[in-house]
């Protein structure tokens, strides 16, 4: 199935291979200044589905981690990725901390895992993915393509 700007999705992935395979087919879609968004349980392939994001833009996957501590790590390919993890975020506001504002102006892609914890902040253009856990190697994405000003 192809990813396109103008529709949503819904898919299966039988395998963390394939997680990774949408990911780069999300990649070939992305445009400068787009936001993407995951959401999903511990362990349903959020990284995953990034690290074959990065590799659709040119970066190579095995530099892409968590930032679970950092909030944000950067990435230089087909454009500059800026990789959120805000699973340890307590409070929005410590976002503008790290100039999250300043990182929405700023040339490149946006990725932001555990999306819903800085839903305040969030533009309404974005990309939302989310990922479900079927079973020990099965997943349910859901790629959503909202429309809005940023």
């Amino acid at each position: 199935m192809m990813i396109a700007r103008d529709n949503n999705l819904e898919m299966e992935s039988a395998s963390e291979e394939e997680t990774g395979r949408i990911g780069m087919q999300l990649a070939a879609v992305l445009q400068n200044r787009d936001l993407v968004v995951l959401s999903g349980p511990l362990g349903a392939g959020k990284t995953v589905f990034i690290k074959g994001l990065a590799a659709g833009l040119g970066i190579d996957r095995e530099y892409i981690g968590s930032p679970s501590y950092t909030l944000v790590n950067e990435y230089f390919g087909k454009f500059p990725l800026f990789h959120f993890d805000l699973y340890r975020l307590e409070n929005e506001s410590e976002l503008y901390f790290i100039g999250w504002d300043e990182y929405l102006l700023r040339d490149g892609v946006m990725v932001v895992e555990w999306g819903e914890k800085a839903a305040g902040l969030l533009p309404g253009k974005r990309i939302e993915v989310d990922i479900a856990i079927i079973d020990e190697h099965s997943r349910h994405l859901n790629i959503r393509f909202l429309p809005g000003s940023r």
